[in-house]
């Protein structure tokens, strides 16, 4: 068993969930976090043996290119997307931030992380 996690995918995105956040964008990061059988790419070194992280980043900017109302919603996506594509991942995590969050107050960021 092995995990392959790509951290701190920055994209500017229009998700959120009033109609303005929608129109004048933000910025967000994704954390991704797979579980798989790394095993064949240990042994063998070929690219081939194991899930591309290339793949996966695209993966995530496509479910970013789309307009979401929540950052639950957002994460959701990607993990269908990912499980869709790479039925051999076991486990996957997504955590979806969010920055400079419309909350009346100063906060950096605000995240979800989904697990399933």
């Amino acid at each position: 068993m092995g995990q392959i996690s790509l951290e701190g995918m920055e994209f500017f995105a229009y998700h959120g969930y009033y109609d303005e956040e929608q129109k004048i964008g933000n910025k967000y990061s994704i954390d991704l976090h797979i579980e798989t059988d790394l095993s064949s790419a240990a042994e063998s070194d070929r690219l081939k043996d194991t899930i591309n992280y290339e793949n996966l980043y695209e993966l995530v900017r496509e479910v970013m290119l789309t307009k979401h109302r929540l950052l639950e919603h957002v994460a959701y996506e990607v993990i269908e997307k990912v499980k869709a594509t790479y039925p051999s991942v076991l486990k996957i995590s997504v955590g979806v931030s969010k920055f400079n969050p419309p909350i009346g107050g100063i906060c950096e960021r605000a995240k979800v992380v989904i697990t399933r």
